[in-house]
């Protein structure tokens, strides 16, 4: 299992589960990180925290703890 905070910088990764629940699980889905979407990191920050991606045409900046609840399979 990859976590989207355990990702490589550059590479390009789909969203295949999103292990939160209520209303952190809602916002993280708000924000357009569904199942099966294209994610592309760009970077991460010196400690891991922040990460940021590319998803759905737009720059998205996530914090360590919201990237961890997510599961990514490398494309």
């Amino acid at each position: 299992m990859i976590t989207l905070n355990n990702s490589e910088v550059g590479k390009y990764y789909k969203v295949s589960k999103i292990n939160g629940t209520g209303a952190v699980r809602r916002r993280i889905m708000d924000m357009g990180i569904t199942k099966g979407a294209e994610i592309h990191i760009r970077k991460v920050a010196p400690l891991g925290d922040p990460v940021q991606i590319t998803i759905r045409g737009y720059e998205l900046t996530l914090r360590k703890q919201d990237a961890e609840i997510i599961e990514v399979e490398e494309i």
